[in-house]
């Protein structure tokens, strides 16, 4: 572990709790260097860890200072690249050449990464150094990160919950003022729910915006995308503009949209027409969490956009959601199983063996209902530019678990803290979660913002015009 000793009061360390366009604007006036950001990024990774377990392997430092000291040369001799310098945490469940590869399950412990993914390429292209991998739940099944290799991610907000999941070491990294920059994916809500348990901002790109590739076998569930999990609003479109673009490895990758999302980031349209659903019809929502998101929605009616709430929503798709995906994993472990079945953790096995069950019947009524999804979502953006919702019905999980069955005595639907998230994973929309403000436990609320297929660029612009009326950047947890 790293050397642990951090001066109080700092002024590096808060730093670290700074947004990266602050920190890029800094190294571009030389105020700090990027061995100067390593520094004080390795000891506050090894102040922190031990309590927070976000995470679960680090680089060598002598090759991280290495790193650093070439950064500095290139922001002396002004060729810095995009992301000169900036330390970078990677998801356990994606690919980063030299270190481990394990998903967090017990009989991948030894498998290391022989390549990066594409976005850990472009990131390092861009001149991003990977610090290290952050912690998620085995093979992403839950929003709760644990694994029997890695042991229990905690929130910095409060040491009793999780930070959510499956991007729960990535956000809790963030949370916490740990690093300036991570990757996360999101299959079912794996960065917004993180981003709303934390209080961060998280980006579910459209399917395609940042190719998802390499994989071993072609992914067959198309509900996974990669991206970012971060600060700030400007933060995401800076990290959007490195990673973004087509990628033959991924053959849903998208054209280049022909600008920079953090250029466009001022140009929301006037006079938009935003519909707020509390609970899309078929779920349950916290008393005080509804409150929070529809005093939230407000901030968008001060700046002169009309917001009108709506009843009835799409099918609940939550375990039509479960199975696919059990399937597919299913299919994946097979080979191991039974003979190994002991060595995963129980309700992820529990999980994939669901996935026997699969049948063409069942698939195929699986299939009906996301189309009557997708026609839910293009009638509701017909009528609307942009759909407001709650991110998630209740306060986050303990860190353990178990995830919630009901709130206030009413049932949770089938995607418990997911339920929400689940249907624009299967529709293809991108949707974000920007910070609504806190329950009365004293945790963060998120808001889910939604907008038609392929504008990323209006849900960027969006969440900024919100940031800027309701700002969080300055409101970290103390640890």
């Amino acid at each position: 572990m790293y050397d642990a000793a951090v001066n109080p009061g700092d002024p590096m360390d808060d730093l670290l709790h700074r947004p990266l366009s602050e920190i890029l604007d800094r190294l571009a006036r030389k105020e700090i260097t990027p061995v100067d950001l390593m520094e004080r990024t390795l000891a506050r990774i090894g102040k922190l860890n031990p309590t927070l377990n976000a995470f679960c392997e680090l680089a060598d430092e002598g090759g991280l200072y290495d790193q650093a000291r070439a950064a500095e040369k290139r922001w002396q001799a002004g060729k810095a690249r995009a992301l000169e310098g900036i330390p970078l945490g990677v998801k356990e469940l994606e690919d980063a050449e030299g270190f481990h590869a394990t998903h967090g399950s017990v009989p991948f412990k030894d498998r290391m990464a022989e390549r990066d993914s594409v976005q850990v390429e472009r990131l390092k292209a861009a001149g991003a150094i990977v610090v290290g991998k952050t912690n998620a739940p085995e093979f992403g099944y839950t929003c709760i990160t644990k694994n029997l290799i890695h042991g229990v991610t905690k929130s910095p907000w409060n040491l009793d919950i999780s930070p959510g999941g499956s991007s729960g070491g990535s956000s809790a990294a963030i949370a916490g003022g740990m690093i300036p920059l991570v990757t996360a994916s999101d299959g079912g809500g794996s960065i917004r729910l993180p981003a709303s348990f934390t209080g961060c901002f998280g980006l579910k790109s459209s399917q395609g915006r940042i190719p998802n590739a390499p994989f071993d076998t072609w992914e067959t569930t198309d509900t996974v995308v990669v991206g970012p999990l971060t600060r700030t609003v400007e933060d995401a479109a800076i990290h959007l503009d490195v990673v973004a673009g087509p990628h033959p490895l991924d053959p849903k990758s998208l054209p280049h949209p022909g600008y920079s999302y953090r250029d466009i980031l001022r140009g929301l349209p006037s006079g938009l027409r935003m519909a707020l659903s509390r609970d899309l019809g078929f779920g349950v929502v916290q008393s005080d969490v509804a409150d929070v998101v529809a005093e939230a929605a407000q901030a968008f009616v001060e700046l002169g956009h009309t917001v009108e709430e709506i009843s009835g929503g799409p099918p609940e798709l939550g375990r039509q959601w479960g199975l696919i995906n059990a399937f597919d994993a299913a299919g994946l472990l097979s080979p191991l199983l039974p003979e190994r079945e002991e060595e995963f953790g129980r309700s992820f096995i529990h999980g994939v063996n669901a996935g026997f069950k699969m049948t063409p019947e069942i698939w195929q009524a699986g299939q009906a209902a996301r189309q009557q999804l997708v026609e839910w979502c293009a009638g509701v953006f017909d009528d609307y530019d942009l759909l407001l919702t709650p991110t998630t019905f209740a306060d986050p999980p303990p860190a353990k678990g178990p995830l919630p069955t009901e709130v206030e005595g009413k049932q949770a639907p089938w995607g418990s803290s997911g339920a929400f998230t689940i249907p624009f994973n299967l529709s293809w929309n991108p949707a974000a979660s920007v910070r609504a403000g806190f329950s009365q436990a004293g945790l963060p609320v998120g808001l889910q913002i939604v907008a038609p297929r392929h504008r990323d660029d209006l849900v960027l612009q969006a969440s900024w015009a919100y940031e800027q009326a309701r700002p969080w950047a300055e409101d970290w947890p103390e640890i």
